[in-house]
């Protein structure tokens, strides 16, 4: 068990052995990884831990750089726990290059069907015995997806949990991956409209960057290939504070001149494969869908959702904006069925993210009669026009959930845990407390 020091902090590496699978805990185990973080000068103290539920799925959970950010708040109370989530970070991990070792396609897709936010919570349980004891309880932060987890703790381990807070990630309980995408599509051509309210220089840009792409092959310098829809995909940064600058940056430097004429700058498609692989969260995308499937709201299966409810939405496609001479609109956090053999990070995981969309019964994820008794105090940052989670779900899922307090902001967007510098969380604690 390591230990060394940041500034500011102290950190230790714990890791756990946990069941693959918790209906069989004599069964096969895999590690699961969470770093310890402390104020310095309070190693020894009793201080109350706080569990971080990283956003995601696939996610692990932030590298901290001594105290900064919401550590910077949360160490003034709390002896943090980063937890790496199965799959993750240090956590045995979960990717092309190590699901192979399971088997076929098949064999994979079984073995991530133990990945989902009710093994998470699991995994989570057995490391509170292990650090606090049988009776001692925890507080959780759950970012985004974390969030999602958090709903999850309250469900079906609520004893454990003393506090909750909540930012961005109040699911709906009731959603279905169609409904999820159905309701994102909207939202995410807000974000754009926006965008080029702001920025109408790049509606020609974006033009000229998917025409291109319609025109010639275009290779990413880790093979993966740039595609018109899969540029769309770059709309993603308009979920964060600063995603539109950072779009419009992008767009700036797009083509240089050479030797053949108007051609994607090096500099552009470096940055574009920072945006669009999955190399560093391959389950973000193979997962992704899966988060939504609960059996007693939908027994079928997710079924690559947000591909066929886009067919809804044919103001998305690209073609008929260049024919039609209008903008094109990107994509958001949806993930397509055709990015496992774009992406080299997931073209060896395509048939394995396949058996997945096609999986029925999922087990159920909340339990809202339990959320309805809630007793553990939970306060939640809902951010006013999310575009990665739904505003309405989340305000649906607040009134459902009793001991819930909300703070709904438009003074964040979705990252407002992380760019806040620990406001977001100081709200959020002075709210559990009866402060405001």
């Amino acid at each position: 068990m390591a230990v060394y020091r940041q500034p500011g902090t102290v950190i230790t590496d714990h890791t756990f052995r946990v069941p693959l699978d918790h209906a069989d805990p004599g069964g096969e185990r895999i590690e699961v990884y969470a770093r310890e973080v402390v104020a310095a000068g309070r190693e020894t103290d009793p201080l109350p831990w706080l569990l971080f539920l990283q956003g995601g799925p696939g996610g692990r959970s932030p590298r901290p750089l001594g105290r900064d950010g919401w550590l910077t708040r949360a160490l003034d109370d709390y002896r943090v726990l980063l937890l790496d989530q199965r799959g993750t970070g240090r956590s045995t991990p979960a990717n092309r290059q190590t699901l192979p070792l399971r088997g076929d396609a098949s064999a994979q897709a079984s073995y991530l069907e133990h990945f989902r936010a009710d093994s998470i919570v699991r995994d989570s349980e057995l490391i509170r015995r292990e650090l606090l004891g049988e009776d001692g309880r925890w507080s959780l932060l759950g970012q985004s997806y974390g969030g999602f987890c958090t709903l999850t703790y309250l469900s079906f381990a609520p004893e454990g949990v003393r506090e909750a807070f909540v930012t961005g990630g109040l699911a709906g309980l009731r959603s279905t991956a169609e409904g999820v995408y159905r309701a994102a599509y909207p939202r995410v051509e807000r974000k754009i409209a926006a965008h080029y309210a702001r920025y109408p220089e790049d509606v020609e840009a974006v033009r000229m960057v998917v025409r291109h792409l319609r025109e010639r092959e275009v290779r990413l310098a880790d093979g993966g290939l740039l595609t018109a829809e899969a540029f769309q995909a770059t709309g993603t940064l308009l979920g964060t504070g600063t995603g539109s600058h950072t779009l419009h940056y992008l767009l700036e430097d797009a083509f240089v001149t050479g030797g053949s004429g108007p051609q994607l700058s090096d500099s552009f498609l470096a940055e574009v494969q920072g945006h669009l692989s999955f190399a560093g969260n391959p389950l973000y995308a193979v997962l992704h869908e899966s988060i939504y499937g609960q059996r007693s709201v939908s027994p079928r299966a997710t079924g690559w959702a947000a591909e066929s409810v886009r067919a809804e939405f044919p103001q998305f496609d690209v073609d008929k904006a260049l024919a039609d001479d209008a903008p094109v609109l990107l994509t958001g956090e949806m993930i397509y069925p055709w990015m496992f053999a774009t992406d080299p990070a997931l073209a060896p995981l395509r048939e394995t993210a396949h058996h997945l969309a096609q999986h029925e019964q999922w087990p159920d994820l909340y339990d809202p009669a339990q959320l309805a008794r809630n007793e553990v105090p939970v306060a939640a940052a809902v951010y006013h026009d999310d575009m990665y989670v739904d505003t309405a779900d989340s305000l649906a899922t607040a009134r459902s959930v009793r001991n819930l307090r909300t703070w709904v902001t438009d003074e964040y967007e979705h990252d407002g845990l992380r760019v806040s510098g620990g406001r977001v969380l100081d709200r959020l604690i002075r709210l559990v407390r009866g402060e405001l």
